[in-house]
């Protein structure tokens, strides 16, 4: 839904707003997965115990280790998943999203000029109107071309309306005058009848490409160039790569955090829910305990994206960063194994 401007306020037909809207879903469906598993898996598992089904597998002989070690495991292909669409499919999919913008025409002209809105997403041509009627007749219209450096064009006009003329989109104007200015001189000519061809107007719209559609291997290519690093084999003296330059190593150096390290903590919010298995339903703290590990796993999905803000120039800081995910995987293993080891040998006793 927050892709229709592009018919609405753009003017661009049903195919462009569709094949952007798919291909713009690898990256909805990479940022709602982590959402989605910790939501499912604590639903899940809350649900099972709450209905005995949990133990199941503890009458026949499955351990509380055995089953998280099987959901670390399912939790790393999980991650593999995760970081092939974040690092190969997301990016491929939004430089293909943009190219569609890139590439496509106007084909509702009226749609976007809105009563008492001006726009510009027609390159250097502003236009307004002040009002519409029923019948597509534009009142008091406006428009601003501008042909050159020291050069402009300003029509204004009574009323207007388009027409498809040999499938051309052509804007007639009515009752108007035109104000043209070329090296300094102006010439002012009125017409009681004027047609603005509208068919070879090119898109506003952003040509060149951003750094969140570059290719992950180009982003650790010029982090690698930029670091001075080795990490992989370059000819440093011909390198050139676009975006890749000082001013946007803050960028880069946050893209390639956001596909690699923010995935990690997939197998974080996973064990989080695997917290749940070292009580019962039949303790008195149980419920407690279940709200407790929801809200840490809230915490911790919030704390994953918000990270990003942090990632800085400086190599020893994002290091640091880096690490997080890796120490709260080895604090939540601790817990297991603290608490269910002292399981074990109490019920020995």
């Amino acid at each position: 839904m927050n892709f229709l401007d592009i018919m609405i306020e753009d003017g661009r037909d049903y195919w462009v707003y569709f094949s952007y809207s798919f291909l713009n879903l690898p990256k909805t469906i990479s940022k709602l997965l982590p959402f989605a598993l910790f939501f499912s898996f604590f639903y899940v598992i809350a649900k099972y115990e709450i209905n005995n089904e949990l133990l199941i597998f503890w009458n026949f002989g499955v351990t509380k280790f055995q089953l998280i070690n099987f959901f670390v495991k399912f939790s790393i292909f999980i991650l593999l998943l995760q970081i092939l669409f974040t690092t190969l499919i997301v990016p491929t999919s939004q430089d293909l999203a943009r190219s569609y913008l890139r590439n496509s025409n106007f084909n509702f002209f009226e749609n976007f000029i809105k009563p008492k809105k001006f726009n510009d997403n027609i390159k250097g041509l502003t236009i307004y109107s002040e009002k519409k009627d029923k019948d597509g007749v534009f009142y008091n219209i406006y428009l601003k071309n501008n042909t050159g450096d020291q050069s402009f064009q300003i029509t204004y006009a009574k009323s207007g309306v388009f027409k498809k003329i040999n499938n051309a989109s052509i804007l007639r104007l009515f009752n108007g005058e035109t104000i043209s200015k070329v090296n300094d001189e102006l010439t002012n000519i009125s017409f009681t009848q004027s047609d603005l061809n509208l068919s070879n107007s090119k898109s506003n719209t952003t040509i060149h490409m951003k750094t969140q559609e570059l290719s992950t291997k180009n982003l650790i290519k010029c982090f690698s160039f930029l670091y001075d690093l080795n990490l992989i084999k370059l000819d440093k003296k011909n390198f050139k790569l676009r975006n890749c330059t000082i001013s946007n190593l803050n960028n880069i150096v946050k893209e390639l955090y956001k596909r690699i390290i923010i995935p990690l903590y997939i197998p974080v919010l996973i064990l989080i829910t695997l917290l749940l298995v070292i009580k019962s339903k039949e303790n008195t703290n149980y419920t407690k305990q279940r709200l407790i590990v929801f809200f840490i796993g809230l915490i911790v999905i919030i704390f994953s994206e918000t990270t990003l803000r942090f990632i800085q120039e400086e190599l020893l800081t994002n290091l640091k960063i880096v690490m997080i995910p890796f120490i709260l995987i080895l604090i939540i293993y601790l817990i297991f194994y603290n608490s269910l080891r002292y399981k074990v040998s109490h019920s020995k006793k």
